[in-house]
């Protein structure tokens, strides 16, 4: 709860993480493909579901934060593993990296963002 209230606080720029979060999200909703979907519904699965949806705001926020970094037309494959790692806190990259290796997903190209 007091999470939730210190994501409202505006930053510097007058915009919170929350408002920050649904720009990203409106900007880019429509980018998004049923396979790309269905690839985040399955990365965000081990969340326990009482905070899965607080996780996949954040989540889907920094994927399109990223998208519209590198203009890309569509949230892409790549797009989508970078904005996921980036957005799992440090703690939890354990637990990414496993269910990558279980969906067959190379994390070398990725490595870096691990770091």
């Amino acid at each position: 709860m007091f999470r939730k209230f210190l994501k409202k606080l505006p930053k510097e720029d007058g915009k919170s993480i929350l408002d920050w979060e649904e720009y990203y999200y409106e900007r880019t909703k429509h980018m998004w493909d049923d396979q790309e979907k269905v690839l985040l519904e399955e990365l965000i699965s081990p969340v326990p579901e009482l905070f899965r949806d607080v996780a996949r705001q954040k989540i889907v926020s920094k994927i399109g934060e990223i998208a519209l970094a590198k203009n890309k037309e569509k949230i892409t494959h790549d797009v989508l593993i970078e904005g996921y790692i980036l957005a799992t806190p440090k703690r939890d990259h354990k637990f990414l990296k496993k269910k990558l290796d279980d969906k067959n997903i190379d994390v070398t190209p990725y490595q870096e963002l691990f770091d």
